[in-house]
């Protein structure tokens, strides 16, 4: 005799409920109906059909996001997802409304309960940056794709995909189809709700554009963080190295209280006259765009061959400063001392950015040499002066050096080749025998006249 369907059914469902228990996840979606969750921002179309959870696009609305009334501080979240493949989506989690207490980061302050905080991102287009992390309407992307090209290759277009958060303390991890994909540290928001996004379309011809959510679990007791993935670490929390980063061979190059490991370029001590420390910011003093009459430039005291190095640096009004490496001082220039140059400028104002040729004085450019690409596909071009930018530099053993800023690579580039040497013998460095060749050299902060602050500079050696 066949059982009843409801019957089955029941057992089926009786029996996900207690092997989901017996892993500690808990179910987010029954299955039946949206009990337990909210919708906020734009009026998309969320309803569930044959047991899944399906959010549909509609003209003229903004970003949609269907939200668990619950919040959730440390957790780890899994689920599965399709989406169709002109589409764009996300799962926000320790998300907040307009009206919590970040709201001074919040870039969009005029919508009501305007959905904002992390976002493990659902892209299916050829950018490919499915499983990185967005900060919905405050900083936008803290750890695009381009930190970790293999995972790209992860999502699969017209499948369903498998998506992991781990949330524990101020790490954050994530994976699609069990491929690790992001690692970030951060700690601007600890507790918030789950999200399901929609986004808004621009054309109405993409109306009615789905995207299906099933066997969404969540476990919140009994956390274990999943073994560690050896990914590059964006970490946001100042001055700091997470045990990750540690196990990655990364530490501070300033410890962002005392100037030990530093001093002047061409000096046996520290220039304090020019220089000076403030809640964890190393700041040099403007002196109305001249540059200070000894020279005010900081070197490390150590010198490097092959490295990673990371810093943030804050722009004021028409900043001008740099970051130089493989500085020999052998020069004794009575000016900067020489070295290979990460631009730092405000390229709105600065007159620096309209000389040299072609753009190579702008920011996170090669300075004189090679100008930082302004192209990509949802890139930031301009962060607000005060914000903090994030910098990078990384030069390989085999002389590859790249530069990067806010999560793209700007610069790309081999010291030693033909055209390197040609790109020398056009600029300001022409007459410097051997620039840029020395095998190893100390890191340089510049003083240029005006205020820059730096913090979180910090190295890993290859």
């Amino acid at each position: 005799m066949k059982k009843p369907v409801a019957l089955l059914l029941g057992i089926v469902l009786t029996s996900v409920g207690h092997l989901l228990a017996q892993n500690n996840f808990e179910p987010l979606f029954n299955g039946k109906d949206l009990k337990g969750w909210v919708q906020y921002n734009g009026k998309a179309k969320y309803t569930v059909e044959h047991g899944e959870l399906v959010g549909r696009t509609v003209p003229g609305e903004p970003n949609s996001f269907l939200s668990t009334e619950k919040k959730y501080g440390d957790f780890i979240l899994e689920l599965d997802l399709k989406v169709d493949e002109h589409m764009n989506s996300g799962i926000q989690f320790r998300s907040e409304l307009n009206d919590a207490n970040d709201h001074c980061n919040v870039t969009d302050t005029h919508t009501p309960n305007r959905v904002h905080g992390y976002q493990m991102e659902v892209d299916p287009s050829s950018r490919a940056w499915s499983g990185g992390v967005y900060d919905e309407a405050r900083r936008e992307w803290l750890y695009p794709l381009e930190y970790n090209t293999v995972a790209k290759s992860a999502f699969k277009n017209n499948a369903w995909n498998h998506y992991k958060i781990e949330a524990i303390g101020t790490s954050i991890r994530t994976w699609v189809n069990g491929v690790p994909c992001a690692h970030l540290i951060d700690n601007m928001t600890p507790i918030g709700f789950i999200s399901l996004q929609v986004h808004e379309i621009g054309n109405p011809k993409d109306a009615g554009q789905e995207v299906r959510w099933k066997n969404i679990k969540i476990q919140t007791k009994n956390l274990k963080p999943a073994p560690p993935s050896n990914l590059f670490v964006v970490n946001l929390i100042p001055n700091t190295i997470s045990a990750d980063e540690k196990r990655n061979g990364v530490r501070l190059l300033w410890d962002g209280e005392s100037t030990k490991g530093w001093r002047g370029a061409y000096k046996n001590y520290f220039p304090e006259n020019v220089w000076y420390i403030k809640e964890g910011v190393l700041h040099v003093k403007g002196t109305n765009g001249a540059e200070a009459s000894n020279g005010g430039d900081i070197v490390t005291v150590d010198e490097f061959h092959a490295f990673d190095l990371q810093f943030e640096f804050q722009l004021s009004d028409t900043a001008n400063s740099g970051v130089k490496y493989f500085v020999t001082e052998k020069e004794n220039n009575k000016g900067s001392a020489i070295g290979l140059e990460y631009q730092i400028l405000d390229d709105d104002k600065h007159p620096d950015a309209l000389q040299g040729s072609i753009g190579n004085r702008t920011n996170a450019s090669l300075y004189d040499l090679i100008p930082a690409l302004r192209i990509g596909e949802g890139r930031r071009e301009k962060i607000p002066i005060g914000r903090w930018n994030r910098g990078r530099i990384v030069v390989f053993p085999d002389g590859k050096i790249e530069h990067w800023i806010n999560g793209w690579k700007v610069v790309e580039y081999q010291r030693g080749t033909q055209y390197f040497y040609a790109l020398v013998a056009k600029s300001k460095y022409v007459n410097w025998k051997n620039f840029g060749m020395a095998e190893k050299g100390h890191i340089l902060l510049q003083e240029h006249g005006t205020h820059v602050a730096f913090r979180s500079i910090k190295i890993k050696e290859l």
